[in-house]
């Protein structure tokens, strides 16, 4: 695993969406990011901006400032705590 600094935070994304919601295969073209995902692991913080996210927590984040990491063979992204927009009460 890999350690966090100050206000990092490391994300595993929700899955895309693969089908419509009738259930029709989406092309590759029309797949889009849902930008949700699942909060795995969470730097210490800063004195000026200390850590309020958890691991587990379901979160909401922009389409941008993130950079894209392989962990244990799987596509998580690490972005600052700042860059998330919201934190859901359950999984979306």
């Amino acid at each position: 695993m890999i350690q966090l600094l100050r206000d990092q935070v490391l994300i595993k994304p929700k899955d895309f969406k693969l089908r419509s919601e009738g259930g029709i295969l989406l092309p590759v073209g029309m797949r889009q990011e849902t930008f949700k995902g699942t909060v795995v692991a969470v730097g210490p913080g800063t004195k000026d901006y200390p850590i309020t996210l958890k691991e587990g927590d379901f979160v909401h984040y922009g389409p941008f400032k993130r950079d894209e990491i392989m962990v244990d063979g799987e596509s998580h992204l690490i972005m600052r705590e700042s860059d998330i927009f919201g934190v859901y009460d359950k999984e979306c």
